[in-house]
C-alpha cells in the first residue's frame, strides 16, 4: 500500500520520552516526545526533534539544558495532558498530577514517576524541515533500580511507544541474539 513520503513515520514504532524543562522564572515545562534516539556513545549525545514553536524550545534556547524523562505505558492517558498547549509558564507537569524531582546536574527538574533519567545540555541544534533537532551531552544519566538488569527490563517498566496521533505501543518483550 502507497501512502506517501509525508506519511512514512507511520511505519515506525518509536519510543515516548517527556522532555522537562524550566523558564527564566523557573518555572517546569514538560512536553513528550517520539522523535528522538541516542546519536553517540562518547561522548553521549542524546537527540530529539521539537516543534520550533513549543515551549520546550523556547526554555532550551533561554538555558540550554533538558531533562529526558523515558516513561513507561502508566503515561499513556497523560499524552492528551502532556500535549495541550497550555499558555506558557503553566507547568503540564502540574497539570498531569505528576512530581517533580529535584535534577542533580541541571535546573530543570526530573518527573519522579518516569523509570529513568537523562540530564542534558544543548550543544548543537539544527533546522531540519518543519522542525528543530536538538542535539545535547548526557550529563547524568539515572535509572530506577528496579527496572534495570545490566539492560533496561521491558517487562517490568513497560516502554510506551508512539506510532501516530492517539496510537500508542507497549508490551515489547526482550530477546537476545548473537552479534557478529
Amino acid at each position: 500500500m502507497k501512502i506517501g513520503p509525508q506519511h512514512s513515520y507511520k511505519f515506525l514504532v518509536r519510543p515516548v520520552v517527556v522532555v522537562s524543562t524550566i523558564s527564566k522564572n523557573g518555572i517546569s515545562n514538560a512536553a513528550p516526545f517520539s522523535f528522538n534516539s541516542p546519536i553517540s556513545f562518547s561522548p553521549p549525545i542524546f537527540g530529539f526533534s521539537c516543534n520550533p514553536g513549543h515551549d520546550t524550545w523556547r526554555n532550551i534556547k533561554e538555558n540550554s539544558e533538558f531533562v529526558i524523562n523515558v516513561v513507561g505505558e502508566d503515561f499513556g492517558p497523560l499524552m492528551g495532558i502532556l500535549e495541550k498547549d497550555f499558555p506558557y509558564e503553566v507547568s503540564e507537569i502540574e497539570k498531569a498530577g505528576l512530581t517533580t524531582q529535584k535534577s542533580t546536574k541541571i535546573r530543570p527538574p526530573r518527573i519522579k514517576e518516569a523509570y529513568a533519567w537523562l540530564e542534558c545540555r544543548m550543544i548543537d541544534h539544527r533546522e531540519l524541515g518543519d522542525h528543530v533537532w536538538i542535539a545535547g551531552e548526557v550529563l547524568e544519566a539515572e535509572v530506577k533500580d528496579e527496572f534495570f538488569d545490566d539492560v533496561i527490563d521491558l517487562e517490568k517498566c513497560r516502554p510506551l511507544s508512539h506510532i501516530s496521533g492517539k496510537f500508542f505501543g507497549i508490551n515489547p518483550v526482550r530477546v537476545e541474539y548473537e552479534r557478529a
